[in-house]
């Protein structure tokens, strides 16, 4: 069947107050009402107005027909989710009395038995933490912008705070369910859920790859030709290393487990990078002379220069 849209048929916005929705109203029906319109069409017109605004009309009503018209638009194929349509128009009825009929029992207060529920809608949204996070686990407050049916029956955004656990070995694109805390359900019906997708603030001193951590670890000249222990932070904290003799920038320390925790934890990769002292002084300048003399060394031998 085709999706009606009475936001349109009533030349509304979706987020117009009752107000605004009776004026429509009444407006078109004047214009289209069969007694004083010439329009060829005015019968059907003036039923299909009546229709909207019986549905729109009405806070209960207008709340179910937003909840199964999410992401919908007039004409586009629609299909009704699950036992919308149960108990609902007479028997025998075609899909084009469906739209006519189904808002009829909204609330179950007209007619025994003919109640109607439906689970909210789920909610999805990002949660940006650090890698510390990870590691440790934390707590984070979010604010989420959501729309709600206020009292008047109008469509509006309020903002909801939530204080978010943040369990120890999360990784990137890990989805962290909140359940109910989704959009309300219709009737008595429960809410959707909340689902954030983990998301790790940018650092530049590490990379992440799913729980392996690469981490760049700056070392001098000598501690890189001549071998070294050095102390570095890490996510996990403080750890001592050796760097082996005749290490080169880009060589790669694993430290099995020192990755983002889990069953099995992953791996810290020490990536070293060499930094040369700058010349910025006569001993600096006459230390690089020495070696330039001494050290015959020429790192372009392999290229043929």
């Amino acid at each position: 069947m085709e999706y009606k849209d009475y936001y349109q048929e009533l030349g509304v916005e979706k987020t117009a107050a009752p107000d605004e929705i009776k004026k429509a109203y009444r407006k078109l029906v004047r214009k289209y009402h069969p007694d004083v319109s010439k329009e060829v069409d005015a019968d059907k017109r003036t039923k299909a107005l009546n229709e909207a605004y019986g549905v729109l009309g009405d806070t209960e009503k207008r709340a179910a027909y937003d909840q199964i018209g999410r992401g919908q638009s007039a004409g586009q194929e629609f299909h009704p989710p699950p036992g919308w349509g149960a108990g609902v128009g007479p028997s025998g009825a075609d899909d084009s009395d469906f739209f006519a009929d189904l808002f009829a029992h909204v609330g179950g207060r007209r007619r025994a038995g003919a109640g109607f529920k439906m689970r909210g809608e789920d909610v999805h949204a990002a949660i940006v933490i650090d890698l510390a996070d990870a590691y440790h686990g934390a707590t984070r407050s979010i604010s989420l912008r959501m729309p709600q049916v206020d009292g008047q029956g109008r469509i509006v955004t309020q903002d909801r705070k939530l204080d978010v656990n943040i369990p120890k070995g999360v990784t990137p694109g890990q989805q962290l369910r909140l359940s109910g805390q989704g959009q309300p359900g219709t009737g008595d019906a429960p809410a959707g859920d909340l689902y954030l997708e983990i998301q790790f603030q940018q650092d530049s001193r590490y990379r992440v790859e799913g729980r392996d951590i690469y981490q760049s670890v700056p070392v001098t000249p000598w501690e890189a030709a001549l071998g070294a222990q050095i102390e570095i932070s890490t996510p996990s904290g403080k750890v001592e290393v050796t760097v082996p003799k005749q290490s080169q920038t880009g060589r790669k320390l694993r430290l099995k487990g020192r990755g983002i925790p889990g069953h099995p934890a992953g791996d810290l990769y020490l990536l070293l990078d060499l930094v040369l002292p700058p010349a910025d002084t006569a001993k600096a300048r006459e230390l690089y002379e020495t070696m330039a003399r001494e050290m015959a060394f020429n790192p372009r031998q392999k290229m043929g220069t």
